[in-house]
């Protein structure tokens, strides 16, 4: 008996089950042996590392901390139709969707390649696992969805061939979808797993206790000191990062008299003091909750650059994380006079946690995120700033980048209603390391209103703020603007986050019942 091809629909069914087998197939392995890569992961890290200028706002606007999940499942759903489309190809020209699949898996080998959080030999067997069980797969697949010439055939018989190839393919598409969600879970679960943190020493400068008045007892109004476990998190990587403080290094090189390297515990040797710091990501909004205020103990950076001797003429200061990832920031912010920039090993008593940097990362008061806050930092190297771009810059964003003065309304929340009365209006504002002079509310665009202020910490850190309002009713309008301690009022021109930060007056509607 002669086969015929399969029809379309078969062969576009039979594309996908056998890309997934192989997808799945990886998962598993990624999820049951440490250093081996999860494709998904892998090629959304490799489109985030060529990712094209502005696409960074956009995906941060339409799904702000979700934007790692919805990209895993973006990667999953174009490797699906793409192995549709091979599916189809294999059908008219056998052997060019195989073709198809070894060339997926190089470049998810490629991918792998590039990660540090991957072992090189691990992503060659599991590149070999996927790409031969979808080889194999999908050819089998073909040949069983494809009808056999034979006159004494009855439509009874073609009936079973159809039965038996869906049967087949819904009951190998389970197994991927099982074999897959088992090894993400896994996978996961090995990324979030509690590791045992070394002890951290006693800061020789403790932080001032905070002061009587800093919190204001308002229901709904954003902690003073995040949690760590609600602090925002930003940043490139689709897989949290487990570091082992044994074998970490950091590296002080660039324009200095003398280069060195430190081990986590030379580091953790060095006195250590505590601060209070608020940062923020500049992908946030207008009343966006992209920025946190937390307590972080670590190193005077001062402290390793004056052991580093840094060079007349070093303008730039290069943080690097262990995947490769920069940012910059002028060398002229770092006035021990004015700001006590920090290599970080604890937040809010703990070491770091691994979604916020350990074993250590850079905090810089005043600076946006992307610019100074190297996450998983493994360098620091001097240069000039019109010798080196960090990771950002090229892609649009601002080379200096000073916090900006902002206001948030975190009660009453947009769209609500409240009733007639005496109601909080209440929230957070923060200029670090200019600190807030004075909150003012609007209401329905009349005369700006002086808002009662909690006692700063300090002028790196956020306050909160409350205004009780005789509430009439209708529906009403209320802004918030903050004034900064040199006097500079929070502006009401509107701007996009990028290129270097969010401008404007957070505007909330509300109806009073």
């Amino acid at each position: 008996m002669t086969p015929y091809r399969p029809s379309r629909l078969a062969a576009a069914a039979a594309g996908p089950v056998a890309g997934g087998l192989g997808l799945a197939a990886a998962e598993l392995l990624a999820g049951l042996v440490a250093g081996a890569p999860s494709p998904i992961l892998s090629i959304g890290a490799l489109l985030i590392a060529f990712q094209p200028p502005n696409v960074k706002q956009i995906v941060v606007d339409l799904f702000s901390t979700s934007d790692k999940l919805v990209l895993s499942l973006a990667v999953l759903a174009g490797a699906l139709i793409l192995s549709a489309a091979l599916g189809l190809l294999e059908r008219s020209r056998p052997g060019w969707g195989r073709a198809g699949f070894v060339a997926l898996g190089l470049l998810a080998l490629f991918a792998a390649l590039r990660d540090p959080l991957f072992d090189g030999l691990l992503a060659i067997v599991a590149a070999v696992l996927a790409t031969g069980i979808s080889v194999i797969t999908l050819p089998w697949l073909l040949r069983l969805a494809a009808p056999r010439a034979n006159g004494a055939r009855t439509a009874r018989m073609l009936d079973f061939d159809r039965r038996r190839f869906l049967g087949t393919t819904v009951a190998l598409a389970g197994a991927a979808a099982t074999s897959g969600l088992v090894g993400r879970v896994l996978l996961e679960r090995r990324a979030s797993a509690a590791a045992a943190m070394p002890p951290l020493p006693t800061p020789r400068q403790t932080a001032a206790p905070i002061p009587s008045g800093a919190r204001l007892d308002v229901d709904g109004i954003t902690p003073l000191v995040v949690p760590n476990d609600a602090f925002y998190r930003i940043d490139t990587s689709l897989l949290i990062p487990r570091l082992d403080a044994s074998d970490w290094q950091l590296e002080v090189t660039g324009m200095v008299d003398h280069a060195f390297t430190l081990t986590y515990p030379e580091l953790l040797a060095m006195p250590m003091f505590e601060q209070y710091v608020t940062i923020a990501c500049v992908s946030n909004e207008v009343g966006g909750d992209l920025v946190g205020n937390a307590l972080w103990r670590g190193v005077h950076l001062h402290d390793l650059l004056d052991r580093a001797g840094v060079q007349q003429g070093a303008t730039q200061l290069v943080g690097e994380s262990f995947d490769g990832w920069t940012c910059g920031f002028p060398t002229a912010w770092l006035d021990p006079s004015t700001r006590q920039a920090m290599v970080a090993v604890a937040m809010n008593g703990e070491a770091l946690p691994p979604e916020h940097g350990f074993p250590a990362r850079l905090i810089v008061p005043g600076l946006y995120g992307y610019v100074s806050a190297t996450k998983w930092l493994t360098r620091i190297r001097l240069t000039t700033l019109e010798a080196f771009d960090a990771y950002w810059v090229p892609l649009g964003w601002a080379k200096e980048a000073p916090i900006l003065t902002q206001s948030r309304i975190d009660v009453p929340t947009s769209g609500t209603s409240v009733s007639a009365g005496t109601q909080p209006i209440a929230g957070v504002a923060w200029a670090p390391d200019r600190g807030v002079k004075r909150v003012e509310v609007q209401i329905d665009g009349g005369a700006w209103l002086a808002a009662e202020m909690s006692t700063p910490i300090s002028d790196a850190t956020w306050v909160q703020w409350l205004y009780r309002w005789d509430a009439t009713a209708g529906d009403h309008t209320i802004s918030v603007r903050a004034t900064d301690g040199t006097g500079a009022v929070q502006t009401d021109q509107v701007s996009r986050p990028a290129p270097d930060g969010a401008r404007g007056h957070h505007t909330i509607q509300v109806h009073v019942g």
